[in-house]
């Protein structure tokens, strides 16, 4: 537990670990690559090091440095061995998805398995494509563990209804393991990083709009990886700044990949201070991300817009809570399916503190209050819910009081450490 009280303004400058779903494919193309890849500022995070665990049960010379960098000794396309067991793969639903699409094209049988919480997510998004493909994949009420018999895959043509790049990223693994040509369209844009890493690893892979093709058999070919800051994790750090007066921090190196911005752009359109300099450019462009106190007032947020702000939708609900005005955000269904069901921890907690939100199906309505009330919080065990309500804490009177913030652990062990450095 923890307890917080109201912060004057958040200020200071920030480098961050780095970007998660980044080095989750940096770590498994380099495994299935031939040669050396070298991967900078990899995040000490629980997600990334079952990612890297699954991968060395499987055979893969994998070495972390001190210096945050890993190097991955890759064993080609096909040469991952058959794992002494099952491979656990905790929380990370990342992990699970895209490990799946690799284990299709192998020589082995594998089964996958997750904690408690993973085991009540949804994997027949991913087991229905898998099995068009030819893969003999199964899980029980469709849930994990996935038992997966890799062998033959067969190229397809598939039309995503659900906006998921997990998904999306699933097919694409597998489809490196296809003979022929693997076409994924999608409705909405979502996280592209699979494609542009796996054309960074030299894979035969083409983007026409929302239509991704790839040409599979060919082996890939190691790289280096420098991966930028996780925007996901300075989200928060932005909208504190936004919201406290006299705020302004400075956010170094952090990933601006067009996919992953829409953080950016909804702190504009709610009249945020944003300012980007030093961009470098990249196959996963980056960039210094300045953030001044700023009023912002409420606005509409569609369901084309949600792919690419999934996991900053908790925060996103802070800021809406504390805007002039009424926030509309429409197709939020997926964070029901994620670590725990966000809308109704965010609901749940929001209300304590005395927010006016109101959920509708997949419909979530904000209207935006003058000053939050300090509560005891809950994180539901979930990293984003625990760090959402944390700078809630910060712009509320009084104390308050968050359970269970070891989860933040998943995807960044050091945020409140970083919290306590900038808030005054």
């Amino acid at each position: 537990m923890i307890r917080l009280k109201a912060a004057e303004k958040l200020t200071g400058v920030i480098e961050l670990p780095g970007d998660k779903s980044i080095s989750h494919r940096a770590v498994m193309l380099g495994a299935i690559a031939k040669g050396r890849t070298v991967i900078k500022n990899l995040p000490d995070s629980d997600d990334s090091d079952f990612t890297i665990r699954a991968f060395k049960e499987m055979g893969v010379d994998i070495r972390k440095k001190r210096t945050g960098s890993a190097v991955v000794k890759g064993n080609g396309l096909r040469g991952l061995k058959k794992p002494k067991a099952a491979l656990h793969v905790g929380n990370s639903g990342t992990t699970m998805r895209l490990l799946a699409g690799i284990l299709a094209g192998q020589s082995f049988a594998s089964t996958l398995t997750g904690d408690e919480s993973l085991s009540n997510r949804p994997m027949e998004r991913i087991v229905e494509p898998l099995s068009l493909m030819g893969v003999r994949i199964g899980a029980k009420g469709g849930r994990p563990p996935l038992t997966i018999e890799g062998g033959d895959v067969k190229a397809i043509d598939y039309q995503m209804d659900i906006p998921s790049a997990q998904v999306k990223s699933a097919i694409l693994f597998a489809a490196l393991y296809a003979d022929g040509v693997t076409r994924v369209t999608e409705k909405f844009g979502s996280r592209d990083h699979t494609e542009r890493m796996m054309r960074h690893f030299g894979a035969d892979i083409k983007v026409d709009g929302l239509s991704i093709s790839l040409r599979g058999g060919r082996e890939l070919a190691a790289r280096s990886v420098a991966v930028p800051g996780d925007i996901s994790s300075a989200s928060f750090f932005m909208a504190g700044a936004t919201l406290l007066k006299g705020s302004r921090i400075k956010v170094r190196g952090l990933s601006l990949n067009p996919t992953r911005c829409g953080i950016l752009d909804i702190l504009f359109r709610m009249g945020g201070d944003i300012r980007i300099t030093k961009k470098v450019a990249g196959f996963e462009p980056a960039g210094d991300v300045e953030v001044r106190h700023a009023g912002t007032k409420g606005i509409i947020i569609d369901e084309g817009t949600i792919p690419n702000v999934i996991d900053e939708l908790p925060v996103i609900f802070v800021l809406a809570a504390l805007s002039e005005g009424t926030t509309v955000i429409r197709g939020t269904k997926e964070l029901r399916v994620k670590e725990t069901d966000r809308i109704a921890s965010m609901e749940d907690n929001l209300k304590k503190m005395g927010a006016g939100i109101f959920v509708d199906g997949d419909t979530v309505t904000i209207e935006g209050v003058r000053r939050l009330k300090g509560a005891d919080l809950r994180s539901f065990g979930d990293h984003r819910t625990c760090m959402a309500m944390a700078v809630a804490s910060l712009c509320a009177d009084g104390r308050s009081a968050i359970d269970d913030i070891e989860c933040v652990s998943k995807s960044f062990p050091g945020f409140f450490r970083v919290l306590k450095r900038i808030a005054r």
